[in-house]
This record gives C-alpha cells, structure tokens and sequence, in this order.
C-alpha cells in the first residue's frame, strides 16, 4: 500500500504525518519559518523529506494552508500568513519536492478527515467547522471537497450573522474590510470581545466558559448570546446545503454545551421546519427542533486537518 504524507502548514508550525490506509505511522513537526517564504519552502521539503525517509519508500504529499490557491492565478489568497499571498505555493513545492503535490484550504482538509474516517463517516453531506481564533469551514460531498469557482466555499465566516439583533448591527469591524461578519461573533476572540463590551472585563474565551459553569451571570449571558449566534449562523448553512452532519473542531469546540443547546435552537430558523415538544405537541418547555442534522465535535481533533491534507491523494494513489 502506498503511503501518504499530509502537511499542515500552520502560522506557527508545521506539521507532518505519515499514513498507510487510514492508520499513522509517524507525525513530527517544526516551527513555521514566520515572514520567511523560502524558508517556509525548505522547511517543507526537510520535513517531507525526514518522513519519506522513516517511511522508506516513495509517498504523495497533500498539504494545507491558511489561505487558498486562486484558480486564475495558481497563487495564494485569502491567507492569515501574509508572507504566503501572491505566492505561487504549489508550483514551488513540486519543485522541491520533486512530484506533483495538492494543496487545499486547512478547513478543506479538516472536513475531508472527519468525512474520510471521523465524525462524518458515511453521511454524504458533511460540513466541518474550525472555530479558534479564526472562523472557517469546508464542505465535502460523497467523500469529495467542494472547492468552489473562486476557491471560497465554505466561507461562511466572511458572510453576516443572519437574523441580527439590533445591537448585532452593523457589528464589529472584521479584517476582511466589512462588518459584522460571522468570524467576528463566533471566534474565540469574538467571545472575548461580546463578554468585554458587555462586563467591562477582558477575559479569555476558555475562561468564560469556566465562569459560566460555575454560576457567573454576565460570562452565563455571553455563552446564551455565543450559542444563539451560532444556532442562527448554521441554520443559513442547514438552509443552503441540508447537510446531514456538521462537525465542529478548533478551541470553541471543546464548549461541550454546544452540542445540546445549538440545535435546540437552530430549528427556529431552518426552512419548513417547526419547534415541537418532546411529546409531538407544540407546547411546553422541553422543545426539540424537528432538524435531523447532527452537530458533533470532530473524531481527531487537532489531528483532523493534517490527517486531511494526506487524504487529498486517495489511498489507493
């Protein structure tokens, strides 16, 4: 069985795994050359190497990046490591690597693992999310990616928070140039900054939950805020694609209540679908949506995204 090398090539780090089939045999990792592109480039080809070498025998290389390979010019966009943008990646790559290599979005490659063998398995429509510092997503169709003309799909950080409150409007200032964006609700960070705006106090994400948890009322209120967010966030997303499972990975992730309370409220906004009792009836207060989409954490967790850039190439490859 050939075997298949997947990189992910973080902001901070770089990581590399050896699979065969869906088993790993080694995973290393090296700091990210910062602001330095032929260094980056380099960095690649020894890790790649430093693999291919404890595998001792030839291996196709899938890689991700935080960004995207523009169709029309080959180079990247849309990339947090800005010394990556209006770079041809691919094509340098293959050349030092000496073989064809496929890039694809990190949140591509997340979703292709929890399709491949995670949370995903068997559902023809998974859509995975990363919500850490960033808020990112990506699409994967009988076992395939969704890609998308413009190589965006999947973005649905960059689109508005749906049905806004009024005080959610214009919302804040977003990086991509707009306001009011997704990402800047539903991100670690924008945890942090509705908790701030809302107590005065600068707190940590993970922190929040935790005071949550422990019967804080303002950190128990922008928890409720988060999670309504998102109920309405992934409903526009239910809408469009009616996918039969949504995955989440990244630090917000590990918000446990999520699982529970997001679909409890999703149902008010999915298209055709109404909010009834646990008893069929249309009152009370134990309402379940009547949505058949599954929200779940990702199966490999922090592994899921350079697990996917292996399974760019089929295992058969």
């Amino acid at each position: 069985m050939t075997v298949r090398i997947g990189v992910d090539l973080g902001g901070t780090k770089i990581e590399g795994i050896v699979l065969a089939g869906a088993s790993e045999l080694w995973r290393t990792r090296v700091a990210t050359p910062r602001d330095d592109y032929p260094a980056t480039i380099d960095a690649v080809r020894r890790l790649v190497g430093d693999l291919e070498a404890r595998a001792a025998r030839p291996a196709s290389v899938g890689i991700g990046i935080p960004g995207a390979i523009d169709p029309e010019t080959m180079r990247v966009k849309n990339a947090n490591s800005v010394w990556l943008i209006g770079r041809p990646l691919q094509a340098d790559l293959e050349t030092a690597l000496a073989r064809p290599v496929r890039v694809a979005n990190d949140a591509n490659c997340f979703a292709i693992s929890e399709a491949a063998d995670g949370a995903g398995t068997g559902a023809s429509v998974v859509f995975g999310v990363i919500i850490g510092t960033g808020t990112g997503a990506g699409v994967v169709i009988n076992g395939a990616p969704l890609t998308g003309r413009h190589a965006i799909a999947g973005e649905w950080g960059h689109n508005p928070l749906p049905w806004p409150d009024a005080d959610e409007w214009p919302g804040p200032s977003c990086y991509c140039g707009r306001t009011g964006c997704i990402e800047t609700f539903l991100s670690g960070p924008g945890l942090a900054r509705d908790f701030a705006t809302h107590a005065g106090e600068s707190v940590a994400p993970a922190a929040i939950v935790t005071r949550a948890e422990a019967g804080d009322v303002e950190a128990a209120r922008a928890v409720a805020r988060y999670e309504h967010r998102m109920a309405r966030a992934l409903a526009s997303i239910i809408n469009v694609l009616d996918p039969e499972i949504i995955v989440l990975g990244g630090g917000m992730s590990n918000v446990t209540r999520l699982y529970d309370n997001v679909p409890l409220l999703w149902g008010q906004y999915v298209f055709g679908t109404a909010t009834v009792s646990s008893d069929g009836m249309a009152h009370g207060q134990s309402r379940r949506p009547r949505v058949q989409t599954r929200l779940v954490p990702a199966r490999h967790g922090d592994s899921s995204g350079v697990r996917g850039a292996a399974w760019l190439w089929p295992a058969t490859a």
